[in-house]
């Protein structure tokens, strides 16, 4: 995985490299070489200078050349067809390559130029370099490199800040109240890994208000119902004293004060991210306290102790143990064992069990199958969120004897 870091030190890198290409293509090209059009206006001149034969001494072919250099102001050597020197002036030369055609040889002291005469002998030439403005052209030079680092780092520089651009106009509308607000993931690096972490925290927000406005509509419906039947207790037992009324509204009373205490929890649980209380929880005990409320429940396990919150673990096993007794037949099982670092805890009854279709839809909140309308439909709700709060998780996991089996794991301590 490529970083932000990285991306701009290969930037870099890669603009020296770019100004050492213009570099020594300025330095090939421009005013520090001789231009072509000079080499081939020279070339022309001493080929028509009048040189002696090849057969000529060679005191007047070095007397010839030293006219020739010192009219032109070059450096020139003359060599026979086998590449040997016959005369030469000013600074030395290297002998001509050996190809069949004129043309440019780099050498120490500056580039010369070698062509064939017609009598197949060979001139070296070092061209006389014409004036320039040495200021011009270093201001030339510094222009082009500036030119060559700007366009090969635009792109990159570009690329990047276009990025948190649009990153930053993902916050703003978020920000705006547009909770379906996301920004698009590219490349591999810290901006794109800041935008996943981006969308991912707004999807928690989103599901975090949804799930808010969702308890807050099943709330209100759910709470007119025992409302409406204390509201018709009291005026039936106004100038009465019966008792049958009277223990009807405190069971509207207790199931309302039940349902409250749920919805506090599950709006409690959604907002912190960990258990505030944090201890060695011996979760047998747990269980057997619990399983000692039902007449028709039995315990099977080993001890076992995870860490963390006493309270919420004695509701979750509450709950299931409620759910189990409520919606499912007796008896009732509750198994404790370790699975390798995790415990599992099973609780089985002997009714049909959930359908596997509705399997995941029995954990939203107020979810009542086949339309009962005992409890308050949070129960397991809840009991998902203490795990999750608790690091583990509850799933469905019927068996061929016992259909109806919900299982909890948390790690173990």
């Amino acid at each position: 995985m490529r970083h932000l870091y990285q991306k701009i030190y290969l930037t870099i890198l890669a603009s020296l490299l770019l100004v050492v290409i213009v570099a020594a293509t300025f330095w090939r090209l421009g005013p520090g070489n001789p231009p072509f059009a000079q080499a081939i206006e020279l070339a022309t001149e001493i080929s028509h200078a009048p040189l002696p034969p090849a057969e000529a001494p060679r005191t007047d072919q070095q007397q010839a050349i030293e006219h020739i250099a010192r009219e032109f102001g070059a450096d020139l050597a003359l060599y026979d067809h086998n590449l040997n020197l016959i005369a030469g002036f000013g600074r030395p030369l290297p002998p001509p390559s050996a190809r069949q055609e004129s043309g440019w040889v780099f050498a120490p002291g500056g580039p010369v130029f070698d062509f064939r005469l017609p009598d197949q002998r060979w001139i070296v030439a070092r061209i006389p370099m014409r004036q320039r403005n040495p200021m011009l052209a270093l201001l030339l030079f510094l222009g082009a490199i500036a030119f060559a680092v700007g366009v090969g780092a635009y792109p990159i520089v570009r690329g990047l800040t276009r990025r948190l651009e649009r990153l930053q106009t993902g916050v703003e509308t978020l920000g705006g109240g547009d909770l379906s607000a996301r920004v698009k993931v590219e490349g591999a690096d810290e901006i794109a890994r800041l935008a996943d972490s981006f969308n991912r925290a707004a999807a928690r927000i989103e599901e975090l208000v949804r799930a808010h406005r969702l308890l807050l509509a099943n709330a209100s419906h759910e709470l007119r119902t025992p409302l409406a039947r204390i509201r018709l207790g009291i005026e039936l037992i106004e100038g009465k004293s019966d008792g049958r009324v009277k223990s009807a509204l405190e069971r509207d009373i207790a199931e309302l004060d039940h349902l409250i205490d749920e919805i506090l929890l599950a709006s409690r649980l959604d907002a912190i991210r960990g258990a505030q209380t944090v201890e060695d929880v011996d979760l047998l005990a747990i269980a057997a306290e619990e399983c000692a409320r039902y007449d028709d429940c039995a315990l099977e396990g080993e001890p076992a102790a995870v860490r963390g919150d006493p309270r919420l673990l004695r509701r979750l096993v509450r709950n299931l143990l409620e759910n189990a007794t409520r919606h499912g037949k007796p008896p009732v099982k509750v198994e404790l064992h370790h699975q390798g670092s995790n415990l599992a805890l099973t609780v089985t009854d002997c009714g049909p069990g959930v359908p596997e279709s509705q399997r995941e839809y029995v954990f939203t909140p107020f979810t009542r199958l086949n339309g009962k309308t005992e409890g308050t439909g949070l129960g397991l709700s809840l009991v998902r969120q203490i795990a999750r709060l608790h690091r583990g998780d509850v799933i469905i996991a019927p068996r061929a004897e016992a259909p109806s089996s919900f299982r909890v794991t948390l790690p173990a301590r």
